[in-house]
């Protein structure tokens, strides 16, 4: 079977464009620390690629606290990442060279984000990425967040490409899942300590970094 024509491009943001799931899990583990919860470090990389709002109800599943606000605690979560990724945030590993490897080989680039319009204004302001981008769709206003491919459908239809020619770039297994469901070819570029689980056989590749993407979609048909 023939390898689908690749015609767009749909980066996941959080770990894929920007080096924020350390910030991410520091901002969670720090409100549910105030919140009285009993979590390690080690325990925020169990949501990893959730929408915020299904973080914390995770969160409060596992351990219900008094006074329970979703929103608020939400919230709380996402002033933080803001405010780090405005202040430091940097970009991962050859993120540039991959939205210019697109966009010369005349590619439509799209944006598939779990995380709200605040945190998404923030990366882009301050990588200075956005003019790459003709399509960008966030999870946060539908009804289910990754691992539902609800949101890269979505950019899939903003770029006007049928999902099998798009090819997302994931970090996480929850957004990899959601790009297998939406039945586009997949990348996965797992943080270095992660990347030896045998999880990330479900990606059609995996890589190292983005500097490894522009040569990976070269080799694909158009």
């Amino acid at each position: 079977m023939s390898k689908p024509k690749l015609k767009a491009v749909i980066f996941d943001m959080d770990g894929v464009l920007i080096d924020s799931e350390p910030t991410w899990q520091i901002a969670i583990f720090k409100v549910m620390s105030d919140l009285g919860l009993n979590v390690t470090m080690q325990d925020m990389t169990l949501t990893t690629g959730l929408r915020i709002d299904q973080v914390v109800e995770f969160w409060y599943q596992r351990c219900p606290w008094a006074n329970y606000n979703n929103q608020q605690t939400a919230q709380a979560i996402v002033d933080q990442v803001v405010s780090h990724i405005l202040a430091d945030g940097q970009p991962m590993q050859g993120v540039n060279e991959a939205l210019k490897a697109c966009k010369a080989l005349e590619l439509k680039v799209g944006l598939a984000t779990s995380s709200s319009s605040e945190i998404i204004n923030a990366v882009l302001n301050r990588l200075q990425i956005e003019s790459y981008f003709q399509a960008i769709e966030s999870a946060e206003n539908l009804q289910y967040g990754k691992p539902h491919p609800e949101v890269y459908l979505n950019c899939a239809a903003a770029l006007n490409i049928d999902p099998i020619n798009c090819l997302a770039i994931e970090d996480s297994f929850n957004g990899l899942v959601a790009a297998r469901a939406a039945n586009m070819q997949t990348v996965a570029i797992p943080e270095p300590q992660h990347a030896h689980l045998t999880k990330w056989a479900i990606a059609h590749q995996q890589l190292d970094s983005l500097l490894d993407l522009a040569a990976y979609i070269a080799k694909s048909p158009r």
